[in-house]
């Protein structure tokens, strides 16, 4: 017994053991945040200086830029249907009890401009392009393809990851404005359909209320969504490791953080949209 004693003693605590975990989860966490903010920052940099310089690689940004719109167009078009329509029948059956059908217009409008269109433009782009951009670097990764081209003196930020970054911001603003008309006109049909509203009571109120301003911070929204992202893929699909595991591992990873950090930003976004411009957007 005595012999047992110091063995089951030096065993560590279940309140120990939560605690390394937690320490390491955390510090994991912020070693990732850590080293995607730099491949961000280092992705811009290096934007701006072949800018400058005159060096862009274009061909490959639209053939990346292509491959994007190919597999998030049908589905945009697909989601912004049921966003316009669920914003205005929700919104339009509320409004409809209060006995003011002609602000229906601007209800549904506006739902989708500041709040459906950013968030279905952003989860597209994680879902499908995160994905994508993972499982491209992170298939090169295995095979050493990224060690090879800095061996040869390449960067692979400049190389892989600046032309994706571009074709990202390109895609992310044109995906956001076919949601918005898509998912305006699904609106309008439901408004005037089964809601029983004019044409001219809806078109009336969604242009008295609606500003460009809502359509600008829309598109932003968007395009710092679409950074995000492509920043996440990029950095997971480089850090793959352990074969087709792990390359399936980095494509799950970029899809959940993608989705959660555009979670995270919407409602940030949207507190300080609300808290400075109350008046014009809130």
């Amino acid at each position: 017994m005595s012999a047992a004693q110091p063995a089951r003693a030096s065993e560590p605590s279940a309140i120990e053991v939560l605690r390394q975990n937690f320490a390491g989860t955390v510090g994991s966490s912020l070693a990732t945040f850590g080293r995607a903010m730099r491949t961000g920052v280092e992705s811009a940099k290096i934007a701006a200086i072949d800018a400058a310089g005159l060096r862009l690689q274009w061909r490959e940004t639209l053939i990346q830029a292509w491959f994007l719109i190919k597999v998030t167009a049908v589905p945009g078009v697909l989601m912004a249907v049921p966003f316009g329509v669920i914003v205005s029948a929700q919104v339009g059956n509320i409004i409809s009890e209060l006995g003011a059908n002609a602000l229906i217009g601007a209800a549904g409008g506006l739902g989708v401009i500041k709040q459906g269109a950013p968030l279905a433009t952003g989860l597209l782009l994680g879902g499908a392009g995160a994905a994508a951009i993972a499982a491209d670097l992170g298939a090169r990764t295995i095979r050493e393809e990224v060690d090879a081209m800095k061996v040869m003196g390449i960067d692979p930020v400049q190389r892989l990851v600046v032309p994706r970054v571009l074709a990202m911001l390109l895609v992310a603003p044109l995906l956001n404005i076919l949601i918005i008309v898509i998912g305006i006109a699904a609106g309008y049909l439901v408004s005037i359909a089964a809601l029983g509203v004019t044409p001219g009571s809806y078109w009336e109120s969604f242009g008295t209320f609606t500003t460009q301003a809502d359509v600008w911070v829309s598109i932003g929204k968007s395009v710092l969504f679409g950074y995000l992202v492509v920043v996440i893929g990029c950095q997971r699909g480089l850090e793959a490791k352990g074969g087709p595991r792990g390359v399936a591992d980095g494509v799950n990873a970029a899809v959940i953080l993608s989705v959660v950090s555009i979670a995270l930003v919407n409602v940030l976004i949207t507190q300080v949209v609300a808290m400075y411009l109350p008046t014009k957007l809130a």
